[in-house]
């Protein structure tokens, strides 16, 4: 009886442990809010954790149009010496965000997680990232 009633108890701690696991229930998307002033990004450096989903939401409170451009070295190259100056939103971490509005994109870092951990947001309409519009995400965790 007492073997019996062992293996039960620990059946059910089993189960009950593995429960939220398995609850199919998904994580909480973080915030994170970008203010754009005299063609700056705030806060110029971030940190998110590895594996999360993030919505960030940027205010453009310059009087001209800026984009929020988050991926790679190699995406911010083909940006900067691209022709897209508009992006709806599509494509998650790429959006426009016009003179006085603000504009929201999510991404989830469990299929954007670069090797080194390190991605950067810009601005890649004419003459914006050579004039240092541009911002650092480190993963961490």
């Amino acid at each position: 009886m007492r073997t019996r009633l062992g293996a039960a108890l620990a059946l059910a701690l089993a189960a009950a442990l593995a429960a939220p696991a398995c609850s199919g229930s998904t994580p909480a998307v973080r915030q994170v809010q970008v203010s754009i002033r005299y063609s700056h990004f705030s806060p110029a450096r971030l940190e998110v954790p590895r594996g999360s989903t993030v919505r960030f939401t940027v205010t453009n409170s310059d009087p001209i149009d800026h984009e929020f451009i988050l991926g790679d070295d190699a995406l911010q190259q083909r940006e900067e010496t691209g022709t897209d100056t508009v992006h709806g939103g599509a494509v998650p971490g790429m959006i426009s965000v016009p003179a006085g509005s603000t504009v929201a994109t999510v991404v989830s870092f469990r299929e954007r997680a670069p090797a080194g951990g390190t991605l950067v947001y810009a601005c890649h309409l004419p003459g914006h990232y050579a004039y240092g519009m541009r911002g650092t995400l480190r993963l961490v965790g």
